[in-house]
């Protein structure tokens, strides 16, 4: 079962900026995962946290990128991908995926990942952290960023360098 061994986080994210860049396709999904990062950066105790909407799942990396450029401790990369008839679903998956990954490896920031790979429309609700949802991987991915980020914290050296 998904979401089975996950670990309770308790987390001070104070002073963390966090970007949080969400795709538009698939609104109500969209919203529930934007609506579950929002609620976990409020628990972390994050009041920097800037919003920032993209087309769709293939510009959150982009966007991510400038986020960590800008000097965001963390991002929080959210959209969705519902499986159709094409490889369409496919090459979004990879491309988005491997350029998130290609952020924060060649940045150092973290970037929590909110991106639903779905094969329909009811996989995509049931992690959207809406009523009746069975997981919320909005809150999951922004609990991610934000413990990423107090983690590089942890291994910076304390003279800035």
């Amino acid at each position: 079962m998904s979401g089975a061994g996950a670990p309770t986080l308790t987390l001070d994210g104070s002073g963390l900026k966090v970007v949080v860049v969400a795709a538009s396709w698939h609104t109500t999904v969209m919203d529930g995962l934007l609506d579950g990062a929002r609620r976990a950066l409020a628990d972390a105790h994050v009041d920097d946290v800037t919003v920032v909407r993209v087309p769709g799942s293939f510009e959150l990396p982009v966007v991510a990128r400038h986020a960590a450029d800008a000097d965001a401790d963390a991002v929080v990369a959210l959209g969705v991908v519902i499986r159709g008839g094409t490889p369409h679903f496919d090459y979004v998956c990879s491309a988005a995926t491997t350029g998130l990954t290609d952020v924060s490896v060649h940045t150092g920031v973290p970037v929590g990942f909110g991106l639903l790979t779905c094969d329909d429309e009811a996989q995509a609700l049931d992690r959207a952290g809406l009523p009746g949802s069975h997981e919320d991987k909005g809150y999951e991915a922004a609990q991610a960023a934000v413990a990423t980020a107090l983690a590089v914290r942890v291994l910076e050296p304390a003279d800035g360098r």
